[in-house]
């Protein structure tokens, strides 16, 4: 079954034949965890990076912001009998979608943020793709916790020259290869629109 995640929102399954999805993540960012010895995973779509922008909003809304989000996700992924100490974290979105002053990037904002908190809890990113200027489309497979992405068509920002995506750890691709790394930036302007998978 497809659960669909909307913005500022988050779901948590263990039922093995389900599959987690958000759309159109543009400056917002997926954050996907997975314990897969006990099939569960859980599926972020965070707006903004900070609680305290709009704390009465955080209390009513949680999942709309970086760290408030995340403490939510994990609780309930605990909730339904996952371990701390197994959980993989694969992230993804961050991007700039408008031209303007770095201080209203958004992305970058989030992306920084969701690491921020991230650190709190003891976890690290097993893998990304954040930044550039494309909207994405993530799906997470609760019986192992593969996620796999799809990218709409290159878009560029008005006035702007388009920024790289942060890639690390291994991507896999049906897309010309883009001779991509652990750690290293990823140049990637075709404007193809097929899946991806992030690591395992």
């Amino acid at each position: 079954m497809q659960l669909t995640i909307n913005i500022s929102d988050f779901k948590v399954s263990k039922n093995p034949g389900d599959v987690l999805v958000t759309y159109s993540l543009g400056s917002c960012i997926g954050v996907a965890i997975a314990d897969p010895q006990a099939q569960v995973a859980g599926l972020l779509h965070f707006q903004l990076p900070e609680s305290r922008m709009d704390e009465d909003r955080a209390v009513r809304q949680p999942a709309m912001f970086a760290d408030t989000g995340l403490d939510a996700l994990i609780a309930s992924m605990i909730e339904h009998g996952a371990e701390k100490r197994r959980l993989r974290v694969k992230i993804a979105g961050g991007a700039k979608m408008l031209a303007g002053s770095e201080t209203f990037d958004i992305g970058k904002r989030n992306h920084t943020a969701i690491r921020k908190a991230l650190w709190k809890h003891g976890l690290m990113v097993d893998t990304e793709e954040c930044g550039g200027n494309v909207p994405r489309t993530m799906y997470v497979n609760v019986a192992d916790g593969r996620v796999m992405l799809k990218r709409k068509a290159d878009t560029v920002a008005q006035s702007a020259t388009p920024s790289r995506p942060r890639v690390a750890g291994g991507l896999a691709s049906n897309r010309p290869r883009l001779n991509l790394s652990k750690s290293s930036s990823a140049a990637s302007t075709t404007a193809a629109s097929s899946p991806m998978r992030i690591g395992v």
